[in-house]
């Protein structure tokens, strides 16, 4: 499986989607879509435009795994979570020790406790 799809199908994990999905969205049949994946073969430029828009990445990431208009965003980005992460690690641990009732009462109580 060449990059291109390798890179389509981890977009499509993470959001949770299928192949089905995005050759229903792209309105091209299934079998082709399978079809290029088997050959490796990247799709045409207005093809890729349209996998790229339904996923929401750009096509230069599809193509080549970088998305230069972007990388700064996503290194922001990036940086603020890994922040957040250490500013919260020792609740995170806790909370990851949590029967799931128990962290169902935290959830309920943080809600409420928010909307005070």
């Amino acid at each position: 499986m060449s990059d291109f799809w390798r890179r389509v199908d981890e977009e499509l994990e993470y959001l949770g989607k299928n192949r089905t999905y995005l050759a229903n969205k792209c309105e091209f049949s299934l079998t082709n879509f399978n079809l290029g994946i088997k050959r490796g073969s990247i799709p045409s430029a207005d093809t890729a435009v349209k996998i790229a828009a339904v996923l929401g990445v750009s096509v230069e990431y599809l193509v080549n795994g970088t998305d230069n208009a972007n990388s700064s965003k996503n290194h922001e980005e990036e940086q603020n979570q890994l922040r957040l992460y250490r500013k919260h690690s020792e609740i995170i641990k806790k909370c990851e020790e949590l029967s799931s009732e128990k962290e169902k009462l935290l959830v309920d109580f943080l809600d409420k406790f928010s909307k005070c």
